[in-house]
């Protein structure tokens, strides 16, 4: 528009076109303007196109009350409004309703229960002395009763989409009842609306965030997940991301914004541009699993441990039980020539710890950790820590490759050992990444490569001290991780938050290498990727092979028994006991009581470190495949500007 000039304006222009291409409207709408419409606009342009915005955009101004006749009829401000309106229309306020229909309504509105016989008595005992009194107090002891809470979350929890589902194909369930708990607490406390939105929209990012601030980001995790095999998660990540963006433009502007998705919008004041500017603001954060703590799990797991370490205490006489019993099945009948000999006697068990302290003494090696002088991969962030482990965060994909360069392999090298590790920051935590469709926390690394100096080196065996495949028929051992096929590989479902090893041995001692390249290639129909782990080389000369045994043993196996307390034989004869195959049952029930319950968890937002941020683009026609200009995070033009010296993140937003 130019004002007071049609001829330069593209409006006038566009109106008045005989080409197809141009006109507006386009002849596809079928809503052409009549001549005497284009002859209004003319003219309204020609006038200087005055135009107001539209008021839903303009900053609000506090009305001054409007006069009333009234004057003794209004309580509060709006009844002024309301008054001011019937006496415009010439009518009068409705009596005031009955005792007993207002003790109902109040009930209802504000609790969604009507009142029991009882309750009510008590209301209309109050009041005959005083009903304005009686309203109040009945009013006040209603918003501090928990279902006052209960009744109005619901109305929050729909705008907040709030599911106990995925929703999509499976539909299986999710655990993010603490955040409906928390909306409860929220308005029962009467939390201030502003701490409120910025809660759920940042709270994670709030200094010294606490864990009901974390729980409310919950918000945004109410999107729903796809789990289908044969899905891309980043895709339907970008797909979350729209939903986010329409809930926070319905829920706290009033505003819909999916027609920006694809073009600028057509009746709302928000571009293109600006709807992945809005999208920047939220797309910065990855979605963790909040571990809860759990009330009592503390004490539980004391007594869990009190229970195993008792009957760890009765395995010695439950093995002689058994042998004794084992022993007089199995003893054979004495041929004559055999009389008088005497007969063969099974192994003690002291004799049988000593075999084992024996043999397990002969198969420890010195395990030297190599720090990467870097590690990087096709898309997760890898990030060397303090102990030579690399944890991976970020976004994964079905098929990830990391590639770790290392500078300081010593040489004559016969053995590597892949250890996967736990860490809470993970699902399930860890070792692996995978979070839907597969097993929560688990792997699968189907290609384990070395090249030095450039040349690729050949393994000559693996092993795994466990392995377990949820899919397919193939044990997911890793020897099926150096097999040349990345369809088959190391996978340890079924025993997430544990620390698990892979061994791999080399044909012969490693000659110098000034430089090791190691490529991990993982993925399958869903993305499961390692999560933290650790890479060790040994020069022992005797094979080293991967065990299920805890790692601070490998320090007890390396002293002579000259050196060995009291305290590291009873250690080890506990390790010893639940190695026995003759005590699977027992050892099996003692394990499961030492490992560490999952606390429950609910979902919420944490945002990326600074080094690893995740960058949004403008979409082309709202495509995920067609990705077009970078943007930064920006707020609409009709909304207040942010300051020039804030930091444009989820934390500004909300604020």
């Amino acid at each position: 528009l130019v004002p007071g000039k049609p001829d330069q304006s593209e409006l006038v222009a566009r109106i008045f076109s005989k080409d197809e291409d141009e006109v507006m409207p386009p002849p596809s709408t079928k809503r052409a303007l009549t001549p005497e419409q284009k002859d209004t606009l003319r003219r309204w342009v020609a006038a200087g196109a005055e135009y107001q915005q539209h008021w839903a955009f303009v900053r609000p101004k506090q009305a001054e009350l409007p006069g009333v006749k009234n004057t003794q009829w209004s309580r509060n401000a709006i009844d002024r409004f309301v008054l001011a309106r019937l006496e415009a229309a010439g009518l009068t306020p409705s009596p005031e309703a009955d005792p007993s229909v207002l003790c109902r309504r109040i009930y209802l509105d504000l609790t969604g229960i009507p009142p029991t016989p009882a309750e009510q008595e008590v209301f209309l005992q109050a009041a005959t002395r005083d009903t304005n009194a009686a309203i109040e107090s009945l009013a006040d002891r209603l918003l501090a009763s928990p279902r006052y809470g209960e009744r109005w979350a619901r109305k929050w929890l729909d705008l907040a989409r709030y599911a106990d589902t995925n929703g999509y194909e499976k539909d299986r369930p999710r655990s993010i009842w603490p955040y409906r708990d928390w909306v409860i607490n929220a308005l029962n406390t009467d939390q201030p609306f502003d701490q409120f939105t910025i809660e759920q929209i940042a709270g994670d990012m709030l200094p010294g965030a606490t864990l009901d601030q974390k729980i409310a980001t919950g918000f945004h995790r109410n999107t729903m997940l796809n789990e289908e095999g044969g899905i891309d998660p980043n895709e339907f990540r970008f797909h979350a991301m729209t939903d986010r963006v329409a809930t926070t433009g319905a829920t706290w502007l009033g505003l819909t914004t999916g027609c920006a998705q694809c073009h600028t919008h057509k009746f709302d004041p928000l571009t293109h541009r600006e709807y992945y500017q809005l999208m920047a603001f939220m797309n910065n954060a990855d979605e963790p699993d909040v571990d809860i703590p759990a009330s009592g799990a503390e004490e539980q797991q004391k007594k869990n441990a009190a229970l195993a370490e008792k009957l760890l205490a009765e395995l010695p006489e439950k093995w002689a039980a058994k042998s004794s019993v084992k022993t007089a099945k199995k003893a054979p009948e004495k041929s004559p020539a055999a009389i008088g000999d005497k007969p063969a006697q099974p192994p003690t068990l002291d004799e049988k710890f000593s075999a084992w302290l024996e043999r397990e003494r002969e198969r420890t090696v010195h395990w030297q950790a190599l720090r990467p002088a870097s590690a990087k991969s096709n898309l997760p962030l890898l990030t060397v820590q303090s102990d030579a482990s690399i944890f991976v965060s970020g976004d994964i994909s079905k098929s990830d490759t990391y590639e770790l360069h290392f500078t300081d392999v010593p040489s004559g090298v016969t053995s590597i050992q892949l250890e996967a590790l736990p860490d809470p920051r993970l699902p399930a935590h860890g070792p692996g990444m995978a979070f839907y469709e597969g097993p929560k926390g688990d792997f699968f690394l189907g290609e384990f490569q070395l090249l030095a100096d450039g040349q690729p080196v050949k393994f000559s065996a693996a092993t795994e001290s466990y392995a377990k495949n949820k899919f397919g028929k193939n044990p997911g051992s890793a020897a099926l991780m150096i097999d040349g096929d990345p369809q088959t590989g190391w996978t340890t479902a079924d025993r997430p938050g544990e620390r698990h090893t892979a061994v791999l041995n080399l044909p012969s001692p490693s000659p110098a290498a000034r430089d090791w390249t190691v490529k991990m290639m993982m993925g399958r129909h869903y993305a499961c990727s390692l999560g933290r782990f650790r890479i060790s080389v040994t020069t022992d000369a005797r094979p080293a092979v991967a065990r299920d045994l805890p790692a601070d043993l490998d320090a007890l196996f390396a002293m002579a028994d000259a050196k060995l307390t009291s305290e590291h034989r009873a250690r080890l004869r506990q390790e010893f006991l639940l190695t026995l195959p003759e005590l699977k049952d027992e050892t099996a029930r003692i394990r499961a009581l030492r490992k560490p319950t999952q606390p429950p968890t609910t979902l919420g937002f944490r945002e990326r470190p600074a080094e690893n941020p995740r960058p949004t683009f403008i979409h082309n026609r709202g495509e995920y495949l067609q990705p077009t200009d970078p943007v930064i995070p920006g707020v609409p033009a009709f909304l207040n500007p942010l300051a020039a010296d804030v930091k444009r993140d989820r934390l500004a937003f909300a604020r």
